[in-house]
Formats: structure tokens, C-alpha cells, sequence
């Protein structure tokens, strides 16, 4: 169930990850692309590559690093969603990626611990990279 502070902890978190990913060369086409089955957090362009974003935030760290979060379930949803992505664009045969960015904020620090997972998984191959 989302709640508010949720949704709050969430959108704080992709304003985050945008800022790190524009640091780092991405270029921002959209965000919160959203469709019937699903969600993606952001969607970019970065080397010739149309990149699907999923940003995971987390507070604790008691159920482990916030990338392993994207379960199976979740990439499968990402992929479908992403597939409609090119096809409602009419962008076939681009090169794409789905990178996750995890962003922790220990209790013990003021700022957050950003990391950025570069092909952390295919449409064929949906095991998250362990980097």
C-alpha cells in the first residue's frame, strides 16, 4: 500500500536521482511514465541509449540495500512497460537500458549515498547485476 509519506519519500527520491543522473550526462525525456500495468520512475538518453530508470529510496537499511528491492516481478513489469514506451514512440530498433539508482540515507549522515547500477538487468535476462 502506498501512503503519502511514502509517495513523499519516493518523489524525493527521483528528484534526487534526476539531479545525479544530469551530473552524470543523462538527458531527461520524462518521468513517472505511467501505464495501466505499471510505471516507470525515469526515463533518459544517455550515449545513444534510451535508458528505463527505476529509483529505489530507503531509510533503513533492515530488509537490505534499497536495489534489492526491484524484485523479478518488478523488472518484468519494467520491461513490459518500457516495450510500450517504444512502441507508442515508434522508436524500434534504438538501443535501450534499464539502469536502477539506489539511494540510501543512513541515520547517521546528513547526506544520501547515491549509487547508480548501469545495466543492471536486460529485457532477457531480468537477475539484477550485483555491482
Amino acid at each position: 500500500m502506498v501512503t503519502p509519506h511514502t509517495r513523499s519519500k519516493g518523489t524525493k527520491g527521483e528528484q534526487l536521482a534526476i539531479k545525479f543522473l544530469k551530473k552524470n550526462g543523462y538527458k531527461i525525456l520524462q518521468r513517472n511514465y505511467r501505464r495501466r500495468n505499471g510505471e516507470i520512475d525515469i526515463i533518459c538518453y544517455d550515449h545513444g541509449s534510451i535508458v528505463f530508470v527505476e529509483v529505489k529510496t530507503r531509510y533503513s537499511d533492515i530488509f537490505g540495500p534499497p536495489e534489492l528491492s526491484v524484485t523479478e516481478a518488478k523488472r518484468r513489469q519494467i520491461v513490459k512497460v518500457a516495450s510500450q514506451y517504444i512502441a507508442n514512440k515508434k522508436l524500434e530498433g534504438v538501443d535501450l537500458r534499464f539502469d536502477v539508482v539506489s539511494i540510501f540515507y543512513p541515520p547517521d549522515k546528513k547526506h544520501a549515498m547515491i549509487k547508480l547500477f548501469k545495466n543492471a538487468f536486460t529485457k532477457n535476462d531480468t537477475a539484477l547485476s550485483r555491482k
